[in-house]
This record gives C-alpha cells, structure tokens and sequence, in this order.
C-alpha cells in the first residue's frame, strides 16, 4: 500500500494504492482501490485488476477513466455486499488456535492469484501462511489448517559390516576315557 498510481500514456500521476479487493473465495486479486486528489477528481475509487498494464516502483494503469467507483461495475455487488476480507481479518487454526491478523498478502502479477498471507500479532510478524493451506474465509476469521506435528522418526541402530560379531563361542568340553 502507499505506491503511486499513474496513467500509462502519459505518466500523469492519479493517486495512491490505498487497499486491495481480494476475493475470498478463489484468492483472485479482484483490483485495488486508489485514493485520488486531483482538481477534477477527489476521493477514493476502484481500478479492476485487467486494467493494471505494468506494476514497478509504480503502477500504472490503462487510463483515467479505468478509475470508477466500485458499485459501479456489476459483478462486484456480491462480493462487496459479501463482507468477508482478507487483509485485517483474524487468522486462525481449524482447531480454534488464533494467530493474529492479516497485515498483508503476496501475490503473483501475472495470474493475479494471492500466493500467501501474512499474519501479524501483538506488533510481531507471524509465518506466513500459503494460500494452499487456507481452508475457508468467514466474515469473523480466516481458517487455516493446523500445523503438522513434529514427525518422530525410529531410528534403527546402524550396524557396519567391518564391526566384529557378537556370537557366542559354543564351549566344547572332552570328554576322557
């Protein structure tokens, strides 16, 4: 969050990344919403992921009017009316162990598909968590599977064919006539 939005055309800066729509669900990056304060324009407003040409030390975008506010475009309704988020939502284990909350998320430029999230609790960065091990989004936390336990392996005892046998010597005994 925090990098500059400009047009690709001209290079005219637009605004700035303030937040980021993901869809719960897939881990789709849906697009992100960037607050402008320009002289004809002011406010906080939504860029689709498809229009996003390149991503840098700044992105930019197809045009000006790629801009909109997200009620705006139709196929979003649900999923904004749908409340459930990724970043800022509680992480927590199937088995109802809390980890903290999503401060941020990783994700591929090219497929545009969340890779992993970032947990963060009492000021102090967690593991991340792959999006793979995400079981499911609710509105209240993000479930995630349980870490596995540590494996004990048995270890046999290793023996080397140089090591001497241990066998009993059988103890003949004479027998005298």
């Amino acid at each position: 969050m925090g990098a500059v939005v400009a047009e690709e055309s001209t290079e005219e800066t637009l605004g700035v990344l303030v937040d980021i729509l993901i869809h719960p669900d897939t881990g789709t990056i849906e697009g992100f919403y960037v607050q402008v304060a320009g002289a004809f324009r002011t406010g906080l407003f939504f860029c689709r992921a498809i229009d996003i040409t390149r991503f840098g030390t700044r992105i930019h975008i197809r045009s000006v009017d790629a801009l909109c506010d997200p009620h705006e475009i139709v196929r979003l309704q649900n999923l904004l009316e749908d409340g459930r988020a990724i970043l800022g939502q509680r992480v927590r284990t199937e088995s109802g162990q809390r980890i903290g909350r999503c401060r941020d998320a990783q994700f591929d430029t090219e497929t545009m598909k969340m890779g992993w999230i970032f947990p963060k609790r009492f000021f102090r960065w967690k593991r991340g968590i792959a999006a793979s091990d995400i079981l499911e989004v609710t509105k209240e936390a993000i479930i995630v599977r349980d870490a596995p336990g540590p494996v004990v392996e048995e270890v046999e005892e290793h023996v080397s064919v140089f090591d001497p046998l241990e066998v009993a010597e059988p103890q003949v005994s004479r027998v005298r006539r």
